[in-house]
Formats: C-alpha cells, structure tokens, sequence
C-alpha cells in the first residue's frame, strides 16, 4: 500500500511540474517574501519590486540559513522578470528549504490542494478521496489503541504501598524521629516526603523498582532500591544506626555515671580539630554557638552539664572520628 500511494505521489508531482511549473514558483516567491519579513519587516511585500539593499540582505539571509548564495544578475532573471524556464533543480531545492519545507518537491506536494482536478481524476479510486487518508488514519488510530491500552496497564499495576522503616540491627521500627524520604524517579523530579510518627510513610505507584534516600541524623543516610512486591503492599526498608550520634544522645539523655569511662568514648569519637555548633533557637537568642571539643565533652558528662536532651541535627566523619557535629537542646528541658 506504502510503494503504490509512494508512486501516486511522484506521478502527481510530476504531472503538476509539467502543467503549473510557474504557479507553484510564484507561491515559493510570496513564502520568500513572508520569511524575509521575519528579519526585515520593512521589505518591500512584491518580491519583483526589490532593490539593492534588498537584494543584498535576502543574499545574506540565504547564506546564513541554507549555506546557499545567488548572485544578482540570477535575482534579477528569475525572480524580478518572468522566465520562461524554471531555475535548476538545485536552486529550487534550497529556495524551498528557506522557505521551510525540505526541498521543492515538498513545496509542491504540500500545496496539492491547489492541483488541477483532472489530474487527480487519473487515480485509481474516487475521485473525491483523499489520497493520503491511510497515512493519517492508519497512525492516528494506532496511537489511541496504544495510549488506551497503556492507560489500562497503567490502572492495573497502580498499587498503593506503606513503606516501614526499620533499625537494622535490632530489627525495631524507628519512631517518633523525623525522618525525610527524598523518592528518585528516572527521569523525574525527586519528591520529599516525611514519614509519620509511626516510622512509616506511603506511596502509590506503578513502578516495580523504586530509588529513595533516608534522611535522618541517627541513622546513616545512604541510595536505597527497594524492589516492589505486587501481591505484597507492606515493605520494610532497614536503616544502619548512626552509632556515633545515637550515643551522643544518650549520654545527653541519662544521668552522669562513670563520667571518666564517658569522656574516654567522647575523646575516641570526636576529631581534636572537630567543628562543633550549637544551634540556638529560643525567643530571646537565635544564632549559634561554637564550641571546642573540650567544651563540648565537659557540659556533656559534668554533673551540672547543661547539655540535657540534646538532639544531633548533623554529623560528619573523617577517619571514622566525628569532624562535624551541630546540635540543638529541646528548650523545654534545659
């Protein structure tokens, strides 16, 4: 069917050089003359009337665009007086192709609706028919079947799935912390979401694989792929304790005991150089307060320390010793 409309198709160009050669080119020259107006919309609108400088700036444009020149004496035979033969071929391909088409027979094929009607009564069916009614009926009605059935398959594999997050090592579900989820579709903007205080958060999707990574300040954040289970909608991901901070925040926690034992851990854990920064945040001051790892160590295991209820907003490690550490105090336990 393509090889016999593809035949058509060259018969009726043909056909339609041989009778309105001159018609068709006096139409590229009125296309010319609107594209040349996009650039310069003070050209004169009769193409037979140009001049000069307009002669010029159309030489230029025609380099610019399709790497192509003319020279004035071939302007002023062919495109300010009537000739009686046609330019070559090749001059007509890349006219056409400024003009926007890809060459001068998609110039002329595209304006069929202007051909004779007793050329197109030569056909081999109706004559009021379309004679490229296949190649947009054909395709158009292949891409709704697909989107159709891609709607459905859609629909069908779309489940809803409530993700748990859980400690790694003592297989418990991680709540009441704050605990962003950042989701890593292909191709796609990520999307943040913050798990409920129940350790959990939901997501309804199609995708079979999904990329997520787990932001909390106890534990390690790291690219998780979670393969989906369809019969399944209950997926548990395991989080690594952040051993460090964790502790941390229990000496802040608990009442000081063994403080020597503690100081020794805190000297192990935390660089001598170590940047640590308290986060100030009550109604009376704002801002943050550097302290040095002494500092830090003595309100933290002395008896008056007046570290209580810390909570580790961000680590940072170097050498597996803690470089980086900023924290804040619950303002209402201090």
């Amino acid at each position: 069917m393509f090889y016999k409309h593809s035949a058509f198709k060259n018969q009726l160009i043909a056909a339609i050089l041989s009778r309105n050669d001159h018609t068709y080119f006096d139409e590229l020259k009125k296309e010319i003359v609107a594209m040349m107006q996009r650039s310069f919309p003070g050209i004169n609108p009769s193409i037979s009337e140009w001049k000069g400088q307009e002669i010029t700036d159309f030489q230029e444009e025609l380099l610019g665009k399709v790497n192509a020149h003319i020279s004035e004496k071939w302007f002023y035979t062919h495109m300010k007086s009537l000739s009686k033969s046609l330019p070559r071929i090749d001059v007509l391909n890349l006219l056409s192709k400024y003009a926007g088409y890809a060459n001068w027979d998609d110039f002329v094929f595209r304006h069929k609706k202007d051909f004779p009607s007793e050329v197109l009564s030569d056909r081999p069916v109706k004559a009021k028919s379309n004679p490229n009614a296949y190649f947009y009926t054909i395709p158009l009605l292949a891409i709704v079947i697909v989107a159709i059935f891609f709607g459905i398959f859609k629909l069908f594999n779309t489940h809803q799935y409530r993700f748990y997050l859980h400690d790694a090592d003592t297989r418990a579900p991680i709540t009441k912390m704050q605990i962003a989820v950042r989701l890593l579709p292909d191709g796609e903007t990520p999307v943040d979401l913050l798990c409920d205080s129940s350790g959990s958060f939901s997501l309804k999707t199609d995708k079979s694989i999904i990329r997520m990574v787990v932001s909390n300040p106890y534990y390690q954040s790291d690219t998780i792929t979670q393969i989906l289970r369809k019969l399944d909608h209950d997926e548990i991901i395991n989080l690594h304790a952040n051993d460090f901070a964790l502790m941390i925040h229990y000496f802040s926690q608990t009442n000081v005991a063994d403080w020597e034992k503690r100081r020794e851990k805190l000297e192990r854990m935390i660089e001598d150089s170590a940047l640590i920064c308290q986060v100030l945040s009550t109604k009376e001051t704002a801002g943050m307060e550097l302290l040095t790892k002494e500092e830090f160590i003595n309100k933290l295991t002395m008896p008056s320390g007046s570290l209580k209820n810390l909570e580790i907003l961000d680590t940072k490690y170097r050498h597996e010793r803690i470089s980086v550490l900023r924290f804040r105090v619950n303002s209402a336990t201090r």
